[in-house]
């Protein structure tokens, strides 16, 4: 039987190339984004390929929208096996530095409702579909810049990087993988979260040295993980990451 995979933010980026190597996979592919124009051109894209997507409108700061899609995948198909969240904004003003003490409450509470809230609402909502695949799997896609552990690391690159409304907001959707992965522990679903590496997109820029289509390897990994592999788990390209 065919899976079926919800992937948020597949317009572009690691989002997109997600998609696409999922639905290489022979897996009907689910692509979420808010601009209709760009889902559909999305979508054309991967048809064009032979590859079975479907763009559906998903907004996932909108309750409306999220409903909708749970309704959607109900009646379309009665389960979701693969969950893959990789929408997320980056609103603070740069990369470079520590906004800590400035960052504009606007920019937290825009930047919590894409890369936290909303990936969360959207999570519950779909959870009683997603239990009735027999290998369910929840992949968030979030960021080193999440890490306590490298921000803690004065020898690492990252150490001087601290865009705080960004990384704060990784950090919560890295404990959501955590918490989420405890409670589902006496389930066949696995939770877990990719780090994509520094990859050339809107939020990552022309200067990193990852393509889309690197990035999305990790997140695609996860999501093929069979009945053996782990979950509550942080890593990028099968290693480790510190939480």
């Amino acid at each position: 039987m065919t899976k079926i995979a919800l992937v948020t933010g597949a317009n572009k980026g690691i989002g997109f190339e997600t998609a696409k190597q999922l639905a290489e996979q022979n897996i009907k592919v689910l692509l979420g984004a808010r601009n209709e124009n760009e889902g559909k051109k999305a979508e054309a894209i991967l048809r064009d390929l032979a590859l079975d997507v479907t763009y559906i409108k998903l907004d996932i700061s909108n309750p409306a929208d999220i409903e909708s899609v749970k309704n959607y995948i109900e009646n379309e198909y009665g389960v979701l096996d693969i969950l893959i969240n990789n929408a997320a904004v980056f609103l603070d003003s740069a990369w470079f530095g520590n906004n800590t003490e400035t960052v504009p409450m606007q920019i937290l509470r825009d930047t919590f409702d894409i890369n936290y809230f909303g990936t969360v609402e959207l999570t519950q909502a779909l959870l009683p579909v997603i239990r009735k695949s027999e290998t369910g799997r929840i992949v968030n896609i979030s960021s080193i810049s999440g890490s306590f552990g490298i921000h803690l690391d004065e020898s690492h690159w990252l150490y001087a990087l601290k865009p705080y409304a960004y990384s704060a907001s990784k950090t919560a959707l890295n404990q959501f993988t955590v918490f989420l992965a405890h409670a589902l522990r006496e389930t066949k679903i696995k939770v877990n979260t990719a780090n994509p590496g520094w990859v050339k997109t809107s939020i990552g820029s022309d200067q990193a040295p990852l393509t889309s289509e690197d990035g999305a390897k990790t997140g695609v990994a996860l999501a093929l993980l069979d009945e053996n592999g782990p979950s509550g788990t942080f890593s990028q390209s099968g290693e480790e990451l510190p939480w």
